[in-house]
């Protein structure tokens, strides 16, 4: 089979596209016949080696995908060939990756795709939409009439936010960098959309909230927390998912006094019982169409280097030429 892959971590160019022996599905394993998987940083952080897990060889890339179920394991009891399945955590701790035409996964990882929702919309949403959704509510509890802030609302973690907090009934202000991103938050159910390139952000969150944000999203890599605490209500949460090289001053004494907490968290260390929760959740909302994936292009699953190339200038230089996901299609 077609894959993309690496022998050794590195810069995009240490990715190669060609045959690999397909896998055989083992024990509780699904044999997938790969449709579409979609980008995400901590790929690229994987293939140059920012986060070091122990990685076969030759390693395929990639966490999430979506497809059709070709073949079972021995133990497979939750699928069957035919079923179309969607899924994440792949690539992580010891396991191989979806960027792939087959992947063979647990089927612990894979949840079944709603019959109105596509593989390319399926990918793109596994792994933010998780992650978004573990924040938000198994992390820090958000309850409906509350306000959320978080940076970034056309992006991938962040369109899952505004989208998931609106549908429970909080009150979501957000960020974008054109007036089509401010449009497109809007129009996923952000009440306020702020473009912090043009208008000034802490005074909107100021007349948004007067009386302070509830929950407080951080999608940035580097995180100002002294700027974030003086906009936080009392007993206000903080969630951070991502900025591994940041090291913030902490003003311990106004988070106390404010009955604060600042919650981080990695999606890969929930276990997958708890994340199944996540999905179950997440495909009834997509079935009713208030849960959609922002997808900025589709590429060939060949062009897997310059999705590499492309996710990193946007994730570690801001260089802004992306708006939602990356999809690639073998």
């Amino acid at each position: 089979m077609k894959a993309a892959y690496i022998e050794n971590t590195g810069s995009p160019r240490k990715i190669i596209y060609g045959d690999i022996a397909q896998p055989e599905p083992q024990g509780e394993q699904v044999l997938v016949k790969v449709g579409a998987v979609a980008m995400n940083p901590v790929d690229t952080y994987i293939r140059a080696g920012t986060i070091e897990f122990d990685l076969p060889k030759p390693y395929i890339l990639g966490c999430d995908l979506a497809g059709e179920v070709v073949e079972t394991g021995p133990d497979v009891t939750r699928f069957k060939v035919g079923d179309r399945v969607w899924g994440s955590n792949q690539g992580l701790l010891g396991r191989q990756g979806t960027f792939a035409e087959y992947a063979a996964v647990d089927q612990c990882w894979l949840y079944p795709t709603p019959k109105n929702v596509s593989d390319k919309d399926a990918a793109a949403i596994a792994l933010v939409g998780i992650t978004a959704h573990l924040g938000l509510f198994h992390h820090a509890k958000l309850q409906s009439r509350e306000t959320v802030f978080v940076n970034g609302g056309a992006g991938g973690v962040g369109s899952c936010v505004v989208q998931m907090a609106h549908a429970i009934g909080a009150q979501v202000i957000t960020t974008a960098g054109s007036p089509e991103n401010v449009k497109a938050c809007t129009e996923m159910g952000a009440k306020k959309a702020i473009n912090y390139k043009k208008h000034d952000v802490d005074a909107a969150i100021i007349r948004f909230a007067p009386d302070g944000v509830n929950l407080w999203y951080e999608t940035l890599l580097d995180h100002d927390l002294r700027r974030v605490i003086g906009h936080l209500a009392p007993g206000g949460r903080i969630i951070v998912m991502s900025g591994r090289e940041s090291t913030p001053e902490l003003p311990i004494g106004e988070l106390y006094l404010k009955n604060l907490s600042i919650i981080g968290f990695a999606m890969f260390n929930t276990p997958a019982s708890e994340q199944r929760k996540c999905a179950a959740e997440m495909n009834r909302w997509m079935a009713l169409g208030r849960l959609r994936p922002r997808i900025d292009r589709v590429m060939p699953l060949y062009e897997a280097a310059a999705a590499h190339k492309l996710q990193e200038a946007n994730t570690l230089k801001q260089a802004g030429t992306l708006s939602g996901k990356i999809v690639l299609t073998p």
